[in-house]
Parts: structure tokens; C-alpha cells; sequence
């Protein structure tokens, strides 16, 4: 027998049922399995047996719907054509519009008449004898006045065309009125029928129809969000062999009851996304005008290019093959789990890898009303535990805590964990989520007994020098020593377990550390009764500084040639780079001073320049400033020739600084 799997992308259809020749059957499509997810989803599906045609109604609510379009899978082996219809989002009153009756308004009797005028109808009514029945055409309704109780009121009269002429009827006395036109009954009760499925605007239904003519077995699923299936632990520490126990908690927040379903949990984290399918979405178009009038404008195309060809033809065949092999993919994912877990005396759920994820099937068949929670044994196991303190670098106690190593055979999901110790509560505890064979740690309180304290202190010392051409790298290690203390005062030894932060950029030099996480080293310390216990930890982070020398002053040169951090050889190539330093400041010094003379002479030439003009050269004030301007000329000249041969051992000096430290290579 052909199996067709149908993964339905839906769409509203409007076509009536009975046009396709289905008739709706009585029968249903039970639930049989639910997959509740961590990430906020559930899978559910219905299965069973048919016999014939059938329209199965699923309610979903309001806020439920999209996922439903979006994942509805269909598996009917001898229905070729299934369709699903439903009532679009705020089509209710167009529908009502719609019909040849118009009850969208709550409209009164008299109204519903008026709106059916020119249909034929047939009234049974109290002014003639009993059981007759005035067969016409409604032509209007009409209002009287009529006084009743000495008040005037308006009273509706119907008007009706009859064979025999016009007649009217007051409403108060027609028993009864049945329309000719059977679309007008049909439209009348459709449109009760949608008024009556709208009473919850929470809810929608989506008809499954299925046309067929034989019996078979129907699977439907879909996937809704679901509230997150919860886990709690317990774990006993005292035992011989430390116990743990897993509790699933559960909450049905559908609507449908849960009755012997087939219910498995998974820990995971899928990607998944909600899209509007439920709403009607229209595209909005341009409005263009007439093209009757006028001249069409001249357009000029560009030249065509050979478009190549597809890389593979995706037909309808093979549209269809794809639905089939996603349909039994996902049928396979969601298959009974058949890993066993043994332990204690419970009856636990069976465990089992589901692709990327974790699956829990509880054994036996779940019954669970809706909008009701439940709790179900998950696991239970004799696990690897040790008792142990932990101190994660703060704080004045350390932690009472456990080192715990998952033997259970499962892939146990995120919880808290109740800690008994013997025989009594000893604590919470949060676990995340804990693979196989993984080792971790968990604390539930403080052990008063034991104090503990932490200090930071951090050094600088100098690694190597080098200098190359000029440039000096000077590389230090940078040590970071944190120093903790313990005083046990209890009367017997413990187990400690330090978590030291890892510092940024830095590398472990002691002690070796035990275990490390992404963020910190482990070190496990005991810690004997009524002594202090002292751990230092220290961290090396290399840093190194690059400085050129040539534009360095003479005081930071001086600086580096007498730091004792240096090596001997880059202090002594350093104080000789000092010397030339000196020589060719004192140099440059004495360019200065020429230049400052020379600068000095030269203002005094022209002060004296400008007295020789106020007192003339043929007076005696004159003849003076005449023999001061010739003895002023004679010293710049001198200073000339100083400051020609200061200027070319000034640059000597620079020139052998320079060069001694371009040529150095330490």
C-alpha cells in the first residue's frame, strides 16, 4: 500500500466539504505521544485508525496556531488529497457580510426581514385559521403607531406579496416564517454556526479532512510551544554509595487531556522561530493608469546574455520524495527511546541520544488532564561523590561542597540538587547541564569551622636587554602572587579545593595546579585539624618595552646606565653612550653661547649705528661711536671664526653619538 507523508504548508480553503464528497466522521484520532522540549517547545502526536473519509478537528490556541501551520505533518496512506481549512484571522465579520443573511450587527427581527426583501417565504401566523400558512414575496417592512396602555409605540409590520395582493402581518403575531430559498437557510445557519465557533476567541480549530475508503492507520503531528519540562535532584551522601535522584516536572498547559500517551522529555537547545502564517497577508501593487490614450514612449533593451543553466531540475517528483524523507526523518526522531537505566528501586524514565539532543521516555503510559502538573522519576543512580570544601577566592568561610562524577548513563539536563547528609537536610545545590562521565563540583552551605583569607601582592624584575640599532627592548616578568590562608579549627583534617581566578595574559608557575576550567586552576589542599594552612599562587605575565635611545635627554640615559635591574654589559655600553651624550650636549652648549654673544654684539652695533645718526659723525659724541663700531666689528668677526669651528665640533659630537648607537647591538 503506497504511504503518502504530507508536510502541509497551509493555506485558507474556502471550498464547503460536502462539494468535495467527504462526509465527517465520527471517529477520532487519539493522542498517543507528546515530546516536550527545553527550549520551550512539544511535539505531539495523534495517531490511530480509520475507516473511510473523516474531517478531524484539532483546537489550538489563539497564540498557538502559527507553530501549528508551520509544522503540521500528515501521514494518511490512502488519502492522496488531504486539505486542512480553517477560519482565517478578522474574516469573521467579512464572512458574516458575505452571506444573503447579514447577522453580523446582532440585527432584530424586524431588520433581518427588511434585509431579505423580494425573498419568497412562507408565514404561519395568528390571524387566520389554524395551520394555514400565506406563501409571498417579503416586500418591506413597515412601523404603526399603536396605542397600548394609553402609550404610543411603533410596532413593525411585515409586508408580504402575496397571490392574492399585498398583506401585512404584525411581527408579535407570525409563529413562524421558512425561507423557499434553501441557500438562504443554509447561509442563515453557517452563519449561526460561525458565531457559535467564535464564542472563544482564544481558540481556533483546524479541520483535518481526509478523504479515503478504507481502513488505515493515521499519524498527525505538530509542534506547539509548550511550557519547559522542569528537573529537580536529590542526592544522598551519606549512603555507602552515594545515591542521586532525578524528579521530571511536568505541566499539560494544552488544551487536551493526556490519556496513557506515550510522554519522553528532551534536553536540548534547538533553533526555532515563530512566522505569521495565520494571518492573511496582501501585497500592496501600484496603481498605473489607462493605457488607451496617447503615444506609447520610444525604450531601448539592453543586449541578452546565454543564461545557463539550472544546476539540478527540482520537479514536482522530487518536491514530494523531500516531504517523504522529511516526514520519516521526523518520525525517526521521535521514535520510543530503548536504553534502560538501572537504579534504586523506581521505575525510571529510558534514556537515549536523539541526534544533537537528549531523550527521556517515561516507561509507563502517562495520564494527565489538561491544565494540571506532574512529577515523574527521571533518573535515579549510584553515582561517584567525595565530599570536599571549596573556596573560590573570596569570602570568610569556604564552601561545604561535593565532587560529583555523572555515571549514570544519561545526559541530565540543568536543576537543583537537595543535599541530604546523614540522614538530614544539608543544602541546595545547582547543577548545570551534567554530560556522561563528566566530573563536577557542587556547594550547598559554609563550613563555619574553617576560616579563610586572601591577599594580592604583584613584582617587576627585568628578563633580558637588548638594544639594536638605537632601540632598546627591555623584556620583564610580571608576577602575580595571591597567598591564601586557612585556619582549620575543627578537631579532624578536611579536603579543600581552591579555585584560583585565572589572571588575563598570564601563565601558571606554582604550584602545578590539579585541574583547570576556562577560568580557573583547581588545587586540591588538605587541611589538617587546629593549624593554619597557607597556598600561594603565582602567575608570570612577560612584558616588554621598547624605547629608542637617540632623542632620549640625558638624565633618563643616566637613569638606565645606573639601574642595577640591567645587565652589566648595557650599563657599561649605556655609559659610554653617556659620555658622547655629555660631549655633544657641551658642544651644542658652546654653539649657544657664541650664538647668544654674536646675538648681543650685533644689537649693540645697531644701538650705536642709531646715536651716530642722532649725533653726526664730525662731532666729537660722534667720532666716538665711530671707534665703538669699528672694535664691535672686529669681535664679530672673531666670534665668526669661534662659532665656524664650534658649529663643526658640535656636529662631530653628534654625529659620534649617533653613530655609536646606530652600530650598537647588544
Amino acid at each position: 500500500m503506497k504511504r503518502i507523508s504530507v508536510f502541509i504548508l497551509l493555506c485558507a480553503i474556502t471550498l464547503p466539504l460536502a462539494a468535495q464528497g467527504v462526509k465527517e466522521s465520527a471517529e477520532e484520532v487519539p493522542l498517543k505521544k507528546v515530546v516536550i522540549l527545553t527550549s520551550g517547545l512539544a511535539y505531539y502526536e495523534h495517531s490511530g485508525s480509520l475507516n473511510g473519509s473523516a474531517v478531524i478537528n484539532l483546537p489550538f490556541r489563539l497564540n498557538t496556531v502559527n507553530d501549528a501551520l508551520k509544522t503540521l505533518v500528515i501521514n494518511d496512506p490512502s488519502s492522496a488529497n488531504p486539505s486542512v481549512t480553517y477560519q482565517s484571522e478578522n474574516t469573521l465579520l467579512q464572512t458574516l457580510r458575505s452571506l444573503s443573511v447579514d447577522i453580523s450587527d446582532n440585527p432584530d427581527f424586524a431588520n433581518i426581514l427588511a434585509r431579505l426583501r423580494g425573498a419568497e417565504a412562507a408565514i404561519s401566523s395568528q390571524k387566520g385559521s389554524s395551520g394555514e400558512v400565506y406563501r409571498g414575496r417579503i416586500a418591506g417592512i413597515e412601523y404603526r403607531h399603536v396605542s397600548t396602555n394609553f402609550q404610543m409605540t411603533n410596532e413593525p409590520w411585515l409586508l408580504l406579496s402575496a397571490a392574492n395582493g399585498m398583506m401585512s402581518f404584525n411581527l408579535q403575531e407570525i409563529n413562524s416564517i421558512k425561507f423557499t430559498d434553501p441557500v438562504i437557510e443554509q447561509d442563515l445557519n453557517r452563519a449561526l454556526d460561525l458565531i457559535a465557533s467564535s464564542r472563544n476567541s482564544l481558540s481556533r480549530l483546524l479541520s483535518v479532512n481526509l478523504p479515503g475508503s478504507a481502513r488505515r492507520n493515521v499519524t498527525i503531528s505538530y509542534v506547539i510551544p509548550s511550557p519547559v519540562w522542569k528537573v529537580s535532584y536529590r542526592l544522598d551522601l551519606a549512603a555507602a554509595k552515594p545515591l542521586f535522584q532525578g524528579w521530571a516536572i511536568i505541566d499539560n498547559d494544552s488544551d487536551t487531556d493526556w490519556k496513557n500517551i506515550e510522554l519522553s522529555l528532551v534536553t536540548g537547545r534547538p533553533s526555532s522561530f515563530i512566522q505569521e502564517l495565520y494571518p492573511p497577508y496582501y501585497v500592496s501593487r501600484p496603481v498605473l493608469p489607462l493605457s488607451i490614450a496617447g503615444t506609447a514612449e520610444a525604450a531601448v533593451y539592453e543586449k541578452s546574455v546565454p543564461t545557463p543553466a539550472p544546476a539540478m531540475a527540482y520537479d514536482s517528483m522530487a518536491r514530494t520524495q523531500m516531504q517523504r524523507e522529511f516526514a520519516v526523518e521526523a518520525e525517526a526522531m521521535y521514535s520510543p527511546s530503548s536504553a534502560n537505566v538501572a537504579g534504586g528501586n523506581m521505575q525510571t524514565a529510558a534514556g537515549a541520544a536523539v541526534g544533537g539532543q537528549f531523550e527521556f521516555t517515561i516507561k509507563n503510559p502517562v495520564t494527565l488532564d489538561r491544565r494540571m502538573s506532574a512529577m515523574f522519576p527521571l533518573v535515579e543512580s549510584e553515582i561517584a561523590a567525595k565530599s570536599t570544601l571549596i573556596y573560590s577566592g573570596s569570602g570568610k568561610y569556604p564552601r561545604l561542597g561535593a565532587e560529583l562524577t555523572n555515571s549514570s548513563g544519561m545526559k541530565l539536563p540543568a536543576g537543583p540538587v537537595t543535599v541530604y547528609d546523614g540522614g538530614v537536610y544539608a543544602g541546595d545545590a545547582l547543577i548545570e547541564f551534567w554530560n556522561e562521565n563528566e566530573k563536577r563540583l557542587i556547594s550547598f552551605g559554609e563550613d563555619l569551622s574553617v576560616t579563610a583569607s586572601a591577599g594580592d601582592t604583584n613584582t617587576r624584575a627585568v628578563r633580558s636587554v637588548n638594544i639594536t640599532s638605537g632601540v632598546m627592548i627591555i623584556n620583564r616578568n610580571l608576577t602575580f602572587i595571591k597567598t591564601y590562608k586557612f585556619i582549620n579549627s575543627g578537631s579532624s583534617s578536611k579536603q579543600l579545593i581552591v579555585e584560583h581566578s585565572k589572571t588575563s595574559n598570564t601563565e601558571l608557575v606554582s604550584p602545578q595546579a590539579n585541574e583547570q576550567t576556562a577560568t580557573a586552576y583547581r588545587f586540591n589542599t588538605a587541611l589538617p585539624a587546629n593549624r593554619e594552612t597557607v597556598l600561594t599562587v603565582s602567575e608570570l605575565r612577560p612584558i616588554s618595552e621598547s624605547i629608542t635611545l637617540l632623542p632620549m635627554q640625558l638624565n633618563s640615559l643616566i637613569s638606565y646606565s645606573t639601574n642595577q635591574e640591567i645587565p652589566a654589559n648595557v650599563r657599561s655600553a649605556l655609559s659610554r653612550a653617556v659620555e658622547l651624550k655629555r660631549a655633544q650636549d657641551a658642544a651644542d652648549a658652546k654653539v649657544r653661547d657664541i650664538d647668544a654673544q654674536r646675538t648681543r654684539l650685533i644689537a649693540d652695533q645697531d644701538r650705536i649705528r642709531r646715536n651716530l645718526e642722532a649725533a653726526g659723525n664730525q662731532t666729537q659724541q660722534g667720532l666716538e661711536y665711530l671707534k665703538r663700531l669699528t672694535s664691535l666689528d672686529s669681535e664679530i668677526d672673531a666670534l665668526s671664526s669661534d662659532h665656524e669651528k664650534a658649529s663643526t665640533d658640535a656636529r662631530a659630537a653628534r654625529t659620534a653619538y649617533e653613530t655609536y648607537l646606530s652600530n650598537l647591538n647588544l
